[in-house]
């Protein structure tokens, strides 16, 4: 058990550190933090009859141009290496256009890949308050809510995520990892890596074998002196 709990944070690590680095760079796909882009629909299942075409949803709000341009220099900067310009770029579109979860979002990972913990959360926390539907967003948030030991609210953030898309497989492999090592729910974390596994296209073997894990685990002795429930 040592030794899967060391993988699995390993692996949390390396994770914590790539998706920091997605995300900040990026502005399209499941794994980035965008300016402010809505989530993309999952495709939807065949129906055994064809059913009517649903309503299109509105539009979202067109991103003012230089934002945009603004957005992608900051980008750029951090590809770069130039930190420092990255980040006052973000800052400056947090100014001019305070209602762009985009730029808090990035703000708060490069926050937390420097360590600043609680500067991360409150940019983030700021990022899922605009765009409470980006289920990336409450996934950063519910990470660095972990990393501070703030475990019940990060339950809460991954659970958003869901919320905002029951599909969203990052935010579901990281509830589940949650309960496993953190809150010591191991019938709730198998549940949830099942459902990862089933979402990843081609699997996962390092998650496969933390469902073969904790389907050999024990369960806990129970004390002598503990009566069992009426």
């Amino acid at each position: 058990m040592a030794r899967v709990r060391r993988v699995k944070e390993r692996s949390m690590r390396s994770a914590d550190r790539l998706f920091a680095i997605l995300a900040a760079a990026a502005l399209g796909g499941c794994a980035t933090v965008s300016l402010d882009a809505p989530p993309v629909a999952p495709p939807p299942a065949a129906a055994a009859a064809p059913a009517p075409a649903p309503a299109a949803p509105p539009a979202p709000p067109a991103v003012d141009p230089a934002a945009q341009r603004a957005f992608d220099e900051a980008r750029r900067q951090l590809v770069a290496g130039r930190g420092d310009l990255a980040q006052r770029g973000f800052e400056a579109l947090t100014r001019s256009h305070p209602d762009l979860p985009g730029p808090h979002a990035n703000l708060g990972l490069m926050a937390r890949q420097a360590g600043r913990l609680d500067e991360a959360a409150q940019a983030l926390e700021t990022a899922t308050r605009l765009g409470p539907k980006q289920p990336a967003y409450w996934n950063q948030l519910g990470i660095t809510y972990r990393q501070q030991g703030r475990f019940a609210q990060a339950r809460e953030a991954y659970e958003r995520a869901l919320d905002a898309d029951a599909d969203y497989a990052p935010a579901v492999l990281n509830l589940g990892i949650l309960h496993d090592l953190y809150l010591g729910n191991a019938a709730q974390a198998l549940g949830l890596y099942e459902r990862y596994l089933s979402l990843v296209p081609g699997g996962d073997a390092e998650v496969n074998k933390w469902v073969i894990d904790l389907k050999n685990r024990k369960p806990a002795p129970v004390a002598a002196n503990q009566k069992e429930p009426r």
